[in-house]
């Protein structure tokens, strides 16, 4: 058995990656591990602690084969040209699609999909305010990815097959009222050791005191 990692709370945060091609399709995935994870995530945040959050854990593989084809084709809707054009594409660029497309073409064998739910008042997203709604489940779908993460497992978060939600759902038997918010393959990781993903310096994102504030990198000496 693999050993979990041993992180620091630093280590963990940063670099909890996206994996798409490391995810190992032949080690089964303990359902017991998966909730272990899920109990974790259920202490994040939401809105007036209504924790009308419902999770969707996938281990059939019948299922999930049915599920990853309905993913596949929002996939190749979605990304259809910018595969086309590959060989022109800039390196980064080209490896993140390709990374993106060998996962498609294997999610089935994937052996656990957490698929983080809503389940709402109405048949209906409410007008207006959707940061207010989805962060009600968002933060609890990342925690459980850093609580996999923490046990030796590796997800990779996706929402392409939202395209496709209502196909989706209508495999899954969920009722109007419940909405997906994405997809977390889940499985045991081919790689031991993550870096810090590339991200922009912070000088270049950071506003202080509004967007037309000081900005840290013009305010360098």
């Amino acid at each position: 058995m693999t050993t979990p990692p041993d992180l620091t709370c630093d280590e963990l945060l940063t670099t909890t990656r996206a994996v798409r091609r490391g995810l190992d399709e032949t080690r089964p995935v303990d359902l017991e591990l998966v909730k272990e994870c899920l109990r974790i995530a259920l202490q994040a945040p939401n809105g007036s602690n209504r924790q009308s959050w419902r999770w969707i854990v996938l281990t059939d593989p019948a299922l999930r084969a049915r599920v990853s084809d309905v993913y596949r084709r929002a996939f190749h809707d979605r990304t259809g040209p910018a595969l086309e054009r590959l060989d022109g594409a800039e390196p980064s660029a080209r490896r993140m699609l390709t990374d993106a497309r060998d996962l498609a073409e294997r999610l089935h064998r994937i052996p656990v999909l957490v698929i983080p739910c809503l389940e709402l008042d109405d048949e209906r997203l409410p007008e207006g305010n959707q940061a207010g709604v989805w962060s009600s489940l968002l933060p609890a779908a990342w925690s459980y990815a850093l609580a996999a993460r923490s046990r030796g497992l590796a997800t990779a978060w996706t929402t392409v097959h939202l395209d496709r939600e209502g196909e989706v759902a209508e495999l899954l038997g969920l009722p109007p009222t419940v909405r997906q918010g994405g997809l977390l393959p889940t499985a045991h990781s081919l790689r031991t050791g993550f870096r810090p993903g590339p991200r922009l310096p912070l000088e270049e994102v950071l506003h202080v005191d509004g967007w037309n504030g000081e900005i840290l990198s013009e305010a360098r000496p």
